[in-house]
């Protein structure tokens, strides 16, 4: 028979200690439900979908930045954007709450659940919790390839023992006695858009970025394998990095439409140059150091003053967006090869006579049009040849005369760089497949073709 006796005090321990094991579930729960507000995990997605177009590093609209806890700490036009546990005076709120939000000014506005998370953010204490590495895209190791990367550029050194190969987040360093593989040069840049060895050899310079979030110029030592400088610049990628004469000085250009001079041993900015209307590709210097050439999408080849960034002329006539270039090793000569297929050689000089009949005067050779775009030209080391790379070819073009020596074919895809050796003796080519392929350039035989990242088949072998 089931007892009707009042519990013992075991019986009640026994309760309460249930009791105390249920409310603690529910308390645990509840904040397991409902922890702190994440700057990094809640608020940088909301501001990344709404705000940071209009605030970042680049477009400051009323002096804010959005993009980073950094930035946004900093006070805007108007003061500080938030007050640390004190909601009511957090100007970022009043911004974004109320019948008609003043914020953003495009694009929905944030619900009111979304504005209540950055309301709790604020009263919580408006903490920084972003990772130590939260905006590095650098790689622990060097990337594994299922099939070759595209080849976005070469570059032979000028003593003759180094060629370079763009990879994904890397720089491949081969010997160019055995065109062997010696070094994996990782950064941080996912994208490697151009190279140049310094004219003593003792430096490589690399110039790409992250697309839409910055831009970088890394200096390598190629005898040691070693980063000897990593420089930050702007929010997109950077192109056509150049070296002044005296190996102190780098150029390049940006998708942000400007040219730039850095000095190689801190990357202090010695020059900017803003009167390009589109991204600049290429960059080539002067013999004397104080004049340098830019190429852009907006069709000009223009001539810079690199002590003071001041313009002197456009060299060309404006006839196609300027996708490569290539200085003459010998004569201020500059050849160009254009999104339409057209490949001309210009002079390095002033060009004033051309307003008036629209003359070209300082076209030294117009070529023949390509098959595509002219993705890529280079000179000879005596400037004999010129190279052309694009759809599927390249050909080689007597410098003397304009005619053509050679068809390079076997290509599959776009040809995106082209090098020649320091002796003339190879023609190395690269682009959309991610082969390496080697040329004689005097005749026009193909002599090897092989994948240049350590994947399955990067072994060489023989041309068939």
């Amino acid at each position: 028979m089931r007892s009707t006796s009042s519990p013992s005090f075991l019986d009640t321990r026994f309760l309460t200690a249930c009791l105390s094991l249920a409310v603690g579930g529910a308390i645990e729960s509840a904040v397991a439900a409902d922890p702190a507000v994440s700057w990094f995990r809640d608020i940088t997605p909301l501001f990344k979908r709404s705000c940071n177009g209009c605030h970042n590093p680049n477009k400051l609209k009323g002096e804010v930045d959005t993009s980073t806890y950094a930035g946004f700490v900093k006070p805007g036009k108007h003061g500080p954007n938030f007050l640390a546990g004190d909601p009511a005076k957090s100007r970022i709120l009043e911004e974004i709450t109320g019948k008609e939000p003043s914020m953003p000014k495009e694009g929905d506005a944030l619900t009111a659940a979304e504005a209540s998370l950055i309301e709790r953010w604020i009263r919580e204490g408006a903490k920084d919790d972003t990772p130590e590495d939260a905006y590095s895209t650098r790689l622990k190791e060097p990337p594994t390839y299922a099939a070759p990367p595209v080849i976005t550029s070469l570059a032979f050194s000028p003593d003759g023992r180094w060629l370079a190969i763009s990879g994904y987040h890397e720089v491949l360093l081969h010997s160019t006695a055995e065109l062997q593989l010696k070094a994996r040069l990782v950064g941080e840049s996912p994208r490697i858009e151009s190279m140049a060895f310094s004219p003593d050899s003792h430096w490589l310079a690399v110039s790409g970025g992250a697309p839409a979030r910055f831009g970088e110029l890394q200096i390598w030592d190629p005898t040691t394998g070693g980063l000897t400088n990593g420089f930050k610049i702007g929010a997109d990628c950077v192109f056509g990095v150049s070296w002044s004469p005296d190996s102190q000085r780098l150029a390049f250009g940006g998708a942000d439409k400007s040219v730039r001079v850095i000095a190689a041993v801190d990357g202090k900015e010695l020059m900017k140059f803003d009167n390009h209307s589109d991204w600049v590709f290429r960059t080539a210097w002067m013999d004397d150091g104080k004049r340098m050439l830019s190429g852009s999408r907006d069709r000009a080849m223009k001539l810079i003053n690199t002590a003071n960034g001041q313009f002197i002329d456009d060299i060309n006539k404006l006839l196609e967006p300027v996708v490569s270039m290539a200085r003459h090793p010998k004569e201020e000569w500059s050849a160009y090869g254009g999104a339409e297929g057209g490949v001309r050689v210009y002079r390095m000089k002033e060009n004033q006579e051309r307003t008036a009949g629209n003359n070209d005067v300082n076209l030294v050779r117009e070529f023949e049009r390509q098959t595509g775009t002219a993705h890529s030209v280079a000179w000879s080391a005596d400037g004999s040849l010129l190279a052309v790379g694009s759809a599927g070819e390249v050909r080689l073009y007597q410098s003397s005369d304009g005619k053509r020596s050679a068809t390079l074919k076997g290509h599959s895809g776009a040809i995106f760089a082209l090098a020649f050796s320091a002796d003339g003796k190879q023609l190395i080519t690269g682009g959309f497949e991610g082969l390496i392929r080697v040329f004689d350039p005097a005749t026009g035989e193909l002599l090897a073709v092989f994948t240049p990242v350590p994947a399955g088949a990067s072994k060489q072998v023989a041309a068939q």
